[in-house]
Formats: structure tokens, sequence, C-alpha cells
């Protein structure tokens, strides 16, 4: 008889190894207010642990440390660049096939060639760099996230999953014509790293065939999301992770990588479609900006370690084991009364700073608050996802608060043991235990678009009055 074993064990072991940045509160007070209690501005080197995003911050497997020595730097025709393509192509079915630097970029070139004013970008949700390139060509960020996606606290299977309905009523009111792209983005990442169920997926293809809009996939984290369908969703308990992903890729007309998290690659990422036309104009745009159409602002030795990542990333073990050490920080938080997205995502779980401070207004930005006193008392880096990061003021000049305030804990693939998780489940213990000592935040200053990555803050006044100040626009239906 072959025991079943209740302990999931990381499905590697540790060849090389990089010193952490111990430092004492007092420093990490100084250092905070020198960084404007902007966390992005703090030296990498005075962080314990960082959970600040799971892009680029992974580890690398020893075959893609092997397969950098293989790559060809050729500025044009490079072997490693048709190692890539080979591998997209077969994941993906996609036909043409275009290196950009990171997912970003794709984003850039795409909605520079579709986007303007007057038009509308539908999805279940975008993330801060599409919704900011969707809105710098002038067209409008529409968000259609099913409706238990904002029930924090009760679980559902697949809450990212988009509103179909809504999104319909939307197309309508609109007109198709003014409506380029629908975006899936998978897995849910505004929305805490949550999975869209096939079902949603192939709902959204029908609905987009209907009306003649293209559907692409953000499918930074594909794998994950390949995984939890295989996990919870009717048919597919049987089906090789694999498989499932080849079947989301089957659904839309096209897809964009951030190579960055589910490839395992430092940096990268791709563009990909069947649309010759679009692909044509992209390449030019590519070449303008990124470089030429077969390294597109890449090394070739990243070409190769993304091609083997993107295999790698297909191991059910390694799956397994990603998505347990998410639940497993989840539990630990919940265990001290600490709420969360829930069930916790695939790549992290996400605290509901509302519910947690709910003396801190929204315009001192509870979310940011509680990212800097994690780094205050344990010099652990998080990341806010609320008003700091999608808040906005409308035509009139009225204060209109994100609808959420989320502090996200990303985990980099690869790099963190049991006992580094269970640190920062006692340190956020301890702070719940005193959230009322806390106080919210003041803006300086802030640019008009992505103000989360160089805002400076300070504490707010003892009155706590909102301060003028910009903030990134955002529509969220």
């Amino acid at each position: 008889m072959e025991w079943k074993w209740r302990t999931i064990i990381e499905p590697f072991k540790i060849k090389s190894v990089e010193p952490l940045g111990f430092t004492t509160r007092e420093e990490r007070l100084r250092i905070l207010e020198a960084a404007h209690y902007n966390l992005f501005n703090i030296r990498a080197e005075k962080i314990l642990i960082d959970l600040l995003s799971d892009s680029g911050t992974g580890a690398m497997s020893a075959a893609q440390w092997g397969a950098l020595m293989q790559g060809d730097e050729s500025y044009a025709g490079a072997r490693s660049y048709y190692n890539f393509e080979n591998e997209i192509r077969s994941l993906t079915g996609f036909a043409e096939i275009i290196p950009v630097h990171q997912g970003r970029a794709a984003e850039k070139i795409l909605f520079t060639l579709i986007g303007g004013k007057g038009k509308y970008v539908v999805s279940n949700s975008h993330f801060d760099t599409t919704r900011a390139n969707v809105e710098f060509s002038g067209a409008a960020a529409m968000d259609f996230p099913c409706r238990e996606a904002l029930d924090f606290e009760r679980p559902a299977p697949f809450k990212g999953n988009a509103d179909l309905r809504a999104m319909e009523k939307f197309i309508k009111e609109k007109g198709a014509g003014n409506i380029p792209l629908c975006i899936m983005t998978v897995t849910n990442n505004s929305l805490g790293g949550q999975p869209v169920s096939m079902e949603n997926l192939k709902g959204a293809q029908a609905l987009c065939r209907k009306y003649g809009i293209p559907m692409f996939l953000d499918c930074a984290r594909f794998a994950e999301n390949a995984y939890f369908i295989k996990l919870r969703e009717k048919g597919y308990g049987g089906m090789p992770v694999r498989k499932i992903a080849e079947e989301m890729f089957e659904l839309a007309d096209g897809t964009w990588m951030s190579s960055k998290k589910d490839a395992f690659a430092n940096m990268g990422g791709f563009l990909a479609m069947n649309n010759k036309d679009w692909a044509s104009r992209a390449r030019q745009m590519l070449i303008l900006t990124e470089g030429f159409a077969t390294y597109g602002g890449l090394a070739g030795r990243d070409l190769e370690a993304i091609a083997v990542g993107l295999r790698e990333v297909l191991d059910e073990n390694y799956l397994q084991y990603r998505l347990r050490s998410a639940e497993y920080l989840g539990t630990g938080l919940t265990g001290h009364g600490i709420p969360i997205i829930n069930p916790p995502g695939g790549h992290g779980v996400y605290i509901n700073a509302k519910k947690l401070l709910p003396h801190i207004r929204p315009q001192n930005f509870p979310g940011q608050s509680l990212a800097c006193r994690l780094y205050l008392e344990g010099g652990i880096r998080a990341c806010e996802i609320g008003t700091l990061m999608f808040g906005r003021r409308d035509a009139a000049g009225k204060f209109l608060p994100a609808p959420m305030e989320l502090v996200r804990l990303a985990m980099p693939r690869r790099v963190y043991t049991q006992s580094h998780i269970d640190y920062v489940i006692e340190v956020l213990g301890a702070i719940a235990k005193d959230t009322g000592s806390m106080k919210g935040l003041d803006v300086v200053e802030a640019p008009a678009a992505l103000a989360h990555f160089t805002a400076k803050l300070r504490p707010a006044a003892e009155e706590n009055r909102p301060r003028k100040h910009h903030v990134q626009k955002t529509t969220i239906r």
C-alpha cells in the first residue's frame, strides 16, 4: 500500500543561496521616511522578505541557467528566437510570435495600434499597466468582474470570472464597433489572483464571436489558472494541465504574457496572435521601440530561459506546491483574524485592508498604511492595490476611491521556504493586535497615472484631513 502524505514539500532542492537584508526597526523607520512611505523607493538590500511582486523575482532552475549558456546573441535570426517561437507556438497554437522585454511592452504596442479616443476595452479586470496603456491610447478600460469577486469573505471557486451579462449589456450600449478587444486576465490579478473557469472563457468567446470582437488572454499566470481548472471544474480532473492550458488558448484570438511570472524568467514576454495584419503592424512598432523582430528587446539567453520555463511551469508537482504555499499563508493569516480574499489565489494572498483598518478613510490609503507598517515591524515589503493605485477624481474634481483596499502578498516562485512564510504570518499577527494605533497617509505629490509607483507620501495629520492630489484614473462598472 502506498501512503498518502499530508505534507506537500517543495519539489526542488536548493543549490545556490543569497543573503537577506536584516535591519533594525529604528533603521526601517528612517528608511521609510527617506522613501516617502513608498515601498518602491526602498533599496532591495534593505528588505528582509520581498513580497512586492512575483514578476521577475522567481528562482531559475539549473536547466534554465544551463540554457543561458546556449543563448545565440545574433542581432537577426538568432537560433534562440526560433527555440522561443517554437515553444510558444506549440503551447498556444498562434502563428505570429512577437518577443518583447515584458508584458507591458506588448500592451503598449497592441493598444497603440487598436486603441484610441471613443473606444472601449472590456475585461474581467484590467491590471494596472494594462489599464494605463489602454487609457494612454485614449480608450477607456472597462471591468466586468463577476459578482462573487467582490464578496471577499465568501469562498467561490472561480472569482476571476467575467460578468458576461453585464459585459453584453455594455457592448449593446456602446456598439461593438467601438470595442476593439476583450481581455480575459488569467488568473485575475487585480481581484486576488483568482482563476477563471473554462466555462466562463467559453462564454466570453461566444459573446465576442456574436459581436465580432477579438478576445485575447493576458496569460501571465496561465499555468496557475489551468491547474485551478483541473482542481475545481467538472470534467477536467483527469486531464493533464498542459492540455487544459492548450484548450484555454484555443478559445482566444491572441494573447500576451509577461514571462516574468509563469515562465520563471527574470525578464521577457511575448505578444502572439493569428491576425497577420495586426502582427505586421506590431512588428513595425516593435522595431521602433523594442528591437528587431527576432529579439524584441531581449538577449538570446533570455529567450532560451523563457522556452525552458514554459515547459517547467506545467509540472503538476510544482503547481500543487505553488497553490498550497498561498493556501498555507492564507490559513495562517485568517487564524489571526486577518481578513483576506477567500479562497487565496494562485500567486499570493490579498489582505482586505478596508476591513482590517476601518478607521482609516480611503483618501488616507489604508492599504498603503498597512504595507508601510508591515515593513516597519518586520522588514517585509508588500504591494497596495487600492486607492493609491486605482483611485481617481471625476470631471468635477470629486474624489472617487477605489472599490477595494487590498494589500497583496505576492510570492516569488521557488524562492522562500515555509519558515519565511511562518515569519510573515507572525509579523502580521502582531500587527493585527494593534491596528487602532495605525494612522493613514497623505499624498505630498503624485502623477496622474500609475501614481503608486512614484508617489511621495507622509503620515496623515492628526485631524486626518484629506489633501487634494491626483491618482490614477480607473473605470469599474
